[in-house]
């Protein structure tokens, strides 16, 4: 199969990959219900190594850069109180932190959430998480430059691979929102 995006040597539907995925994104994609089909989700095997956004499109393709995406995990506190959830904003963008993040969740402070804490909740490996198979009590906010385009690259859950998902599947996750403004211009 070939990729909807980018230069991959490797391609296939994410639900003919489950034992490729860590158990909570496998988990997800067979679980899978929406308006856009499991099958639609593509995994394609990437070099660990080049996980990064920068070197990774310069082994796969520059114009995955406007089509990639990145999942982080941020913590917000209110009186004692800590909110895990996680944020997927543009590559070429940054998490509104301190604004967006901190009014949606309703917290006082809002930080990116230490790696052991994103690691160990999400049962993902750092520099690969991903909004698929995220907790299930977890708030999930999307940007909506995100859910506008035909397929976004994403995390698979790992450094190695990544997935392919129609940006309309990430308003349908989970405890998704889909804000405008969540990503802002990096710099």
């Amino acid at each position: 199969m070939r990729a909807p995006l980018g230069h991959f040597d490797s391609a296939r539907p994410a639900p003919e990959c489950l034992d490729t995925l860590v158990p909570p994104v496998a988990e997800a994609v067979r679980r899978w219900t929406g308006a856009v089909p499991a099958d639609q989700l593509v995994y394609v095997d990437t070099e660990p190594e080049w996980a990064d956004t920068a070197t990774f499109v310069e082994h796969y393709g520059r114009e995955l850069l406007e089509r990639s995406a990145n999942c982080v995990v941020v913590a917000g506190r209110r009186g004692g109180e800590t909110t895990l959830a996680a944020c997927v904003v543009l590559s070429t963008t940054r998490v509104d932190v301190n604004g967006v993040v901190r009014r949606q969740l309703g917290v006082r402070k809002a930080s990116f959430a230490p790696m052991d804490t994103a690691t160990g909740e999400t049962g993902m490996e750092y520099g690969g998480i991903t909004p698929v198979g995220l907790p299930g009590d977890w708030p999930l906010l999307v940007d909506a430059a995100v859910v506008d385009l035909p397929y976004v690259l994403v995390g698979s859950g790992r450094r190695r691979g990544k997935l392919l998902v129609p940006g309309k599947a990430f308003g349908e996750l989970p405890n998704a929102v889909v804000l405008e403004g969540l990503g802002v211009a990096a710099g």
